[in-house]
């Protein structure tokens, strides 16, 4: 059954920061009804990194809602936008990428998006498809079509005139490529963050000067990475890919602040924004136990990208390990052996065997042979000694269940067989020491 435009209105405002302007997607919608025409809605990715975390699910998900609603959605690859580097944001230039980059990256992107937006309904477009083919001429009519004073009122480019710091011409391009973009494709709607918003607002511009009726822009909120302060980032590594395994995914969920859990049902399901303030206010009351919550939004999360029964497994082995203290079922998978005797930095190791049955709460007591920390940077469990030192220290690493507590901990040949090594709250290896 066809929804009415306020039904639609609901549907799509759902999660969104802004709708420029309402009054116009209103009357789109309406003519769309009433032609039986669906609108084009338009998103842009430049395919700057291969993967895509839930921080990019935000806009996917919206794309499905007007993909369920009958509409025409275009999933852009800016693979020649991407060669510039979208200024938004930045207070530097970003690094000039290559086009096998982009070509590798874009290549993952529609691998991956199909996890949220539907195969048969999507469309996949790149922008070299027009942009390479403008000549010197076309774009000297493009940059005639807006002025450098409207260019330089955004914030990114205005800081960093204030600051000193250089502005490249080619990034004063970049918001103009974007809106011609949407002049190619027509769009009625055009998505994207909040940080996007000036180049939304360009297209608009753009388009009136093509003579097209201006898209309607929406623009979404920048989805909190773990730590509830910055955006979610890959750089920062407070994100949650799509492609990470199911156990991963749930677990990195699982330890989110319960403030930020609800920010993630808004912007992460389809749960009604009425059942989240029920939500809120029974666990405010006592009458519901946020981590329980917290585990059915865990369950949503995974089984929109490895199904249910992959949810309710990864469910189960988090219990299995964190509620009932047991060793993850899978932890042959992560065996670090190490052999101790004759090590190459030739030192001579001093016996004294772990006792093993201390209380958990016992530190460790170091021994000689090889440095814990070494072992585990140059197996790659820590990128470096001080990321090493920095969990040690804010205690998060654990041998045979007891925390260690001293950078300088060795292993010695005393402690042959198994053991098992946590690493935070989720990553648990078998340490095997060998003869």
């Amino acid at each position: 059954m066809t929804k009415s435009v306020d039904e639609q209105l609901a549907y799509i405002k759902k999660g969104a920061v802004e709708v420029i302007q309402e009054e116009e997607l209103r009357a789109k919608l309406a003519r769309s009804l009433h032609q039986g025409k669906p609108l084009r809605i338009k998103v842009g990715f430049d395919p700057t990194a291969p993967d895509v975390h839930l921080g990019h699910t935000v806009l996917l998900r919206k794309m499905k809602h007007f993909e369920d609603l009958g509409h025409e959605v275009v999933f852009l690859i800016g693979d020649f936008t991407g060669l510039i580097g979208d200024p938004s944001g930045r207070s530097a230039t970003r690094p000039a990428m290559s086009r096998e980059e982009i070509a590798r990256n874009a290549e993952t992107y529609k691998a991956q998006i199909f996890k949220i937006l539907s195969p048969e309904k999507t469309i996949i477009d790149f922008n070299s498809r027009w942009l390479s083919r403008l000549t010197s001429f076309d774009l000297i009519n493009l940059t005639a079509k807006y002025t450098v004073a409207r260019l330089l009122e955004r914030d990114d480019f205005s800081e960093r005139l204030k600051s000193g710091l250089p502005i490249s011409v080619h990034e004063i391009l970049y918001p103009l490529m974007q809106a011609y973009d949407s002049v190619a494709l027509r769009a009625d709607v055009e998505l994207g963050g909040t940080d996007q918003k000036f180049n939304l607002l360009v297209g608009r511009e753009i388009q009136r000067e093509f003579n097209q009726e201006p898209q309607v822009v929406i623009t979404m909120p920048l989805l909190e990475g773990l730590d509830g302060v910055e955006k979610m980032s890959k750089t920062l590594g407070n994100y949650v890919g799509i492609t990470e395994p199911p156990k991963e995914i749930y677990g990195k969920i699982m330890s989110i602040s319960d403030g930020l859990m609800y920010r993630y049902y808004e912007l992460l399901t389809d749960v009604p924004l009425t059942q989240i303030e029920a939500w809120k206010k029974e666990a405010a009351a006592g009458q519901i136990n946020p981590r329980d919550l917290k585990a059915r939004l865990a369950g949503m999360v995974v089984a929109d990208f490895w199904g249910k029964a992959s949810a309710e497994k990864a469910a189960a082995e988090f219990d299995r390990v964190h509620r009932n203290k047991e060793i993850p079922a899978d932890i042959d998978q992560n065996i670090i052996e190490v052999s101790i005797s004759g090590t190459a930095s030739g030192k001579a190791s001093v016996s004294g065997k772990l006792t093993l049955s201390q209380p958990e709460e016992a530190q460790l007591k170091p021994t000689l042979s090889i440095e814990l920390i070494d072992l585990l940077v140059n197996k790659g469990i820590f990128p470096s000694r001080g990321e090493a030192k920095r969990v040690i220290r804010q205690g998060g690493l654990y041998l045979d269940g007891r925390r260690v507590v001293d950078i300088d901990f060795r292993l010695s040949p005393a402690e042959k067989g198994d053991h098992i090594l946590k690493v935070g709250k989720r990553k648990f290896y078998k340490l095997r020491i060998l003869d």
